[in-house]
Parts: structure tokens; C-alpha cells; sequence
């Protein structure tokens, strides 16, 4: 079975979801994955230009939704390369936040409110104790990353970060790390007890404010128990290069919670996928789920409407951004930032993939002139996307 017949198969599964008894959001959004690379979504109709060919070809629409196992792969790549042109030729480590497993039904009903907090508690503490003259003392750069799956897809929320070994001080100057043994800048130990100490407070906020969803759950109880663990923060040696930490964070940033090359079976009513049991030193293995069961763990992992996933802090936050890193730019002898271009997506898959989507597929000798658009479901929304030639949500794929 090719990767291209199992995606097709995932799609039909999607369209199930999408009348079941998910939320409204999520029933959108499993619609729209239903959708993707169809005739509903629709259409750029093509013709060939040569005399001896006049070939009709077909461009369907992609969904463009975050959540979607076909979608995110060229954005991904404009992604990193914005990225790459911003950083600094400097260590990096990476760091993962997690929260203990009492608190994971508490987030599961309060996503939105929970994993701000999750942001906010990760960034403030590595903030705080960069700032402390004893380790740092300025802002280190921050870019931190949500993900929410494990390799069963179970409900496993945790922050993925890129932290310099440098950073500012209240002058904009450019500040090396203090400590001299990298392992970190600063004693992993303290930074999980200021973690959790914020995080807990952060949450016994919302619960004096009744800002959360509690039905059912005990909630003085849960961070009670969770206050008495040890939570794990896990801090990694640097990275060899600044093309290494790109390449690093190109496999986490656009990622969803299962893609077509993990399937191995798609039916209505079972699917089949290779997981890796990381306590089993790190095998792979084959889980087995029914349609329903595979449905409700992917819902687990579809975030609130318009939730930002990737975030920036300290030397890079978003407000004055560029003039401070243009600063610590020139005292490193290096260029000012370079305006950001957009490559159009004819010679993004030009370059990646050696596909010219602008050529006729058939003859390989005419181009391919547009001559009608249909946009298909989304004449009928309210957000009304005109999707032109050459837009990055549009991929060349033939009718089947």
C-alpha cells in the first residue's frame, strides 16, 4: 500500500468524524481534513500549451489546516529558513518541559487557559534565571515549541525549547554563558522546581478566578498531588551548529500527530500504525485501533481555534525584534538582518524536489496555462480564500 492510497484512506476516515459527536470546531476541522486535495475543496484546471499536446491537468486545493497529515510541509520550510536567517552564531541547547500525568484531565478541559500557562511558566522560568547575574544576567533566546502526542497518540502535552548559551544585558550587549561545563547555563534542579512553583501558582490562580472547567475533577486534590512530584525538565548539550538547531526544530515545528508513513492499515473500522516504545529501548512495534478509539485519540491533539503553538521569547520577542538583533548583530561583526523574501512555490518544489509543477506532465514539453478556478466548498463559507496560481496552498497533484 502506497503512502498515497493510506492518506486517501485517513481522509475517508476524517469525513466520519466530521458528522460524529466531536465539538463543532473539531468536526470543522476533521471536515476540512475530509476535504483536503479534493474536488470539494477545489480546483485549478490547466491546459497545455503545446499544439500537439492540449492536455487537461488538474491542481486540487490542499486544506491548508494545521492539523492535516498532507498539509504544512512547504510552510515548514519558509518556516525554518525565516528562522535560520535570525539566529546567532552561538551554542543552543534544547530543553523539554513536561507536566506530570495528575494534571493531564485538568488540561484536557482546559486547553486554551493550560497550555498558555504552560508557555508562560516554561519561558518565565528559563527568563528568570538567566537574568540572575550568578548564571547569566540578561535575556537568552527562547523558541519554544507545544506538542501534545506521544508515539501511541496519547495525551502527553510538554514544550519542546531552543535556548542560547548567550544572550542581552539591560544594554543591549551581547553576554557569553557563565557556566563553563555546558551541561547547561544554568542547574537543571533549580530550573524544575521554579517551573512547577510557577506553573502551580499560575493554576491555583485560575482556580481562586473559576476561570477553569472542573466537572468531575478534584482539583485541590490533582495539583496537591502533583505539588508532592518531582517534575521533569529535561536540558540537552548544545548543538554542533546553527544549521544543526534548524535542522533539529524543522522535525517539530509543522509536525501533526500521526502521518502517512507511520500507517500500515487504514479500513472504516481499524487502523494499524508502527509506533516506537521508547521504555522497550526504543523498538518499533505495531498498535492496533479501532476506527472510534483512533478518531478520539487524534481529537486529543486538534488545538483551540487560532492557538499559536510557536513562540518567541527574550532576545527573541516579537516587539523590537529586529532592531535589537541587528544590534547584537553588529557588535558580533556580523550583517544586518536580510528583508524576508517569499519563494514562490513553483521553485520551492523546483529546488526541493526537482518538479517543474509548471510543466505539462504528459508531453514534458508545453506549460501549463490556467484557464478556470473553482474554489468548490469554500464558495460557500464565510472566509471566502482566493486561492491564485502559484499560492503555497495550492499543490500539483493529478485527478485519480
Amino acid at each position: 500500500m502506497t503512502e498515497l492510497s493510506k492518506a486517501r484512506q485517513l481522509q475517508q476516515l476524517f469525513g466520519q468524524a466530521a458528522t460524529g459527536s466531536f465539538n463543532a470546531y473539531s468536526r470543522q476541522v476533521f471536515g476540512q481534513l475530509h476535504r483536503c486535495h479534493t474536488v470539494a475543496n477545489g480546483v485549478h484546471s490547466y491546459r497545455c500549451s503545446s499544439e500537439d499536446c492540449h492536455h487537461l491537468h488538474y491542481q486540487y486545493h490542499s486544506c491548508g489546516n494545521r492539523h492535516c497529515p498532507n498539509c504544512g510541509g512547504l510552510k515548514k520550510e519558509q518556516w525554518v529558513e525565516n528562522l535560520k536567517a535570525g539566529l546567532l552564531p552561538t551554542g543552543y541547547y534544547h530543553v523539554v518541559s513536561t507536566l506530570p500525568q495528575e494534571l493531564h484531565p485538568l488540561v484536557l478541559g482546559n486547553r486554551q487557559a493550560l497550555f498558555k500557562l504552560l508557555f508562560d511558566a516554561a519561558s518565565g522560568s528559563l527568563l528568570q534565571l538567566a537574568g540572575d547575574p550568578q548564571w547569566l544576567g540578561g535575556k537568552c533566546s527562547i523558541t519554544a515549541v507545544l506538542h501534545t502526542w506521544g508515539q501511541q497518540l496519547s495525551f502527553h502535552p510538554h514544550l519542546h525549547c531552543i535556548v542560547s548559551d548567550g544572550g542581552i544585558d539591560a544594554d543591549n550587549h551581547w553576554i557569553k554563558a557563565k557556566r563553563s561545563n555546558q551541561s547547561f547555563l544554568f542547574p537543571v534542579n533549580v530550573l524544575k522546581v521554579v517551573y512547577k512553583g510557577l506553573f502551580l501558582k499560575g493554576l491555583r490562580q485560575l482556580v481562586e478566578q473559576q476561570q477553569l472547567q472542573c466537572d468531575g475533577i478534584p482539583v485541590e486534590k490533582v495539583i496537591r498531588q502533583a505539588g508532592y512530584k518531582k517534575w521533569n525538565v529535561y536540558a540537552k548539550r548544545p548543538f554542533g551548529s546553527v544549521a544543526s538547531v534548524v535542522e533539529y526544530l524543522g522535525r517539530y515545528t509543522h509536525k501533526v500527530a500521526i502521518t502517512a508513513h507511520r500507517l500500515v492499515g487504514v479500513t472504516e473500522h481499524r487502523v494499524l500504525f508502527n509506533y516506537r516504545d521508547y521504555a522497550d529501548a526504543n523498538r518499533q512495534k505495531q498498535m492496533a485501533l479501532s476506527a472510534a478509539e483512533f478518531l478520539r485519540r487524534f481529537e486529543l491533539h486538534i488545538l483551540p481555534k487560532r492557538f499559536v503553538k510557536i513562540r518567541h521569547y527574550g532576545l527573541l520577542q516579537n516587539q523590537g525584534k529586529t532592531k535589537r538583533l541587528n544590534q547584537v548583530r553588529s557588535q558580533l561583526s556580523l550583517p544586518p538582518l536580510a528583508p524576508r523574501v517569499q519563494i514562490p512555490v513553483t521553485i520551492r518544489l523546483l529546488e526541493k524536489y526537482g518538479k517543474d509543477i509548471t510543466r505539462c506532465p504528459k508531453c514534458n514539453n508545453g506549460k501549463l496555462v490556467l484557464i478556470h478556478i473553482d474554489y468548490g466548498y469554500r464558495e460557500f463559507t464565510r472566509y471566502k480564500k482566493r486561492t491564485l496560481p502559484g499560492d503555497e496552498k495550492t499543490n500539483a497533484r493529478d485527478p485519480p
